[in-house]
């Protein structure tokens, strides 16, 4: 897996690639693999920090009893087997990034614009977007907006960003805690603030949050932020709330962990037919109303859909078919059994 980090203030030229994902869930993942074996090559974006979608943020140790012949499995494992079974294809991921803007170009090609400036040509377009993207929640802080960007963060794309810095990360769960101890190492200060004293994350994580605070690491504090202070968009300060009184500490950047929330996005505005936003496809392709624009998984909406992972991996092995037609419309598809087919398993390293 190759995850792609842009230069610090650098414009990048457009990335040419003949697939664009957008949304890194099991369906997306899955994806690469049946376009791969098309020899079709992909970029996937992904507004979270991290593969896995819902599966790996929001239940990743919940366990799944309905995909074949894994009896049981958990979300994160199933993101795992997935990631493994990509391993072949090499597809280039760009975390933390979400495709804001989309546009046919007069060669019949997609460009593609993140929200971070990257952009993207390609010939095909797959959205795998789940219910949509994903929106942090954002605290009820008056005048965050203004911090948001150059202070205040979301998610993490480069640990280098904080470097030296006093930082306070507030939550309870995964997140909260995984930053607490990734970024500690490189920090000026950490603080992780939570509202009590009782975590969400995994056991092991919880543990070792608390032996950095033991060793004086990390500040533990237990209370809720009621303001941030600062100039323009710098952080300087931030008030705490604590069952003792108020506290004001001092901040450079805030890292709030407090859930997300699932819209359509950016998506609503791409001139595709929409239905009570999921995006209508057909049962033979799953294409959208517009050509070489493709929706897997939960985001689309079709006579008797389901929405189970196991029915947007069968979209997912249609789709390639229809996509490679548009790549290489002049190549011969000739269907193959990866169990029969000596040059896909040459494809997948297993000949």
């Amino acid at each position: 897996m190759t995850v792609l980090e842009r230069p610090d203030g650098a414009q990048p030229e457009p990335i040419e690639t003949d697939v664009v994902i957008i949304g890194a869930g099991p369906c997306g993942l899955f994806a690469v693999f049946e376009l791969g074996l098309l020899d079709l090559k992909c970029h996937v974006v992904d507004i979270l920090g991290k593969p896995g979608g819902q599966c790996s943020e929001l239940y990743p140790e919940k366990p799944i009893y309905d995909v074949p012949a894994l009896p049981i499995v958990t979300g994160q494992e199933l993101t795992d087997r997935l990631l493994e079974q990509i391993k072949p294809f090499n597809p280039v991921f760009h975390f933390g990034e979400r495709i804001d803007g989309l546009a046919r170009q007069t060669d019949g090609r997609f460009l593609l614009t993140t929200d971070g400036g990257q952009q993207f040509l390609a010939n095909v377009v797959v959205i795998a977007a789940g219910g949509g993207s994903f929106t942090p929640k954002r605290p009820p802080l008056q005048g965050i907006e203004a911090f948001e960007g150059t202070s205040v963060f979301y998610s993490v794309r480069r640990m280098d960003d904080f470097r030296g810095k006093d930082v306070l990360i507030v939550g309870g769960g995964d997140s909260a805690l995984d930053w607490t101890l990734n970024l500690q190492p490189v920090v000026k200060s950490l603080t992780l603030l939570h509202r009590r004293d009782e975590f969400r994350g995994a056991p092991h994580s919880v543990n070792e949050m608390r032996r950095l605070v033991e060793e004086g690491r990390v500040r533990l504090m237990i209370g809720q932020v009621t303001a941030l202070h600062g100039e323009g968009s710098k952080l300087a300060a931030a008030t705490v709330k604590t069952a003792i009184g108020q506290e004001t500490i001092g901040v450079e950047t805030m890292l709030p962990f407090f859930g997300l929330t699932m819209k359509l996005g950016p998506v609503a505005d791409w001139g595709l037919n929409l239905n009570e936003n999921l995006i209508p496809v057909d049962t033979e392709k799953f294409e959208t109303s517009e050509k070489g624009i493709f929706a897997i998984g939960d985001i689309n909406t079709y006579p008797g859909k389901l929405k189970l992972i196991l029915s947007g991996f069968h979209e997912a092995a249609l789709m390639a078919q229809a996509a490679q037609k548009i790549v290489y419309p002049d190549k011969k598809v000739v269907f193959q059994y990866t169990t029969s087919s000596s040059s896909l398993q040459k494809k997948l390293g297993v000949k």
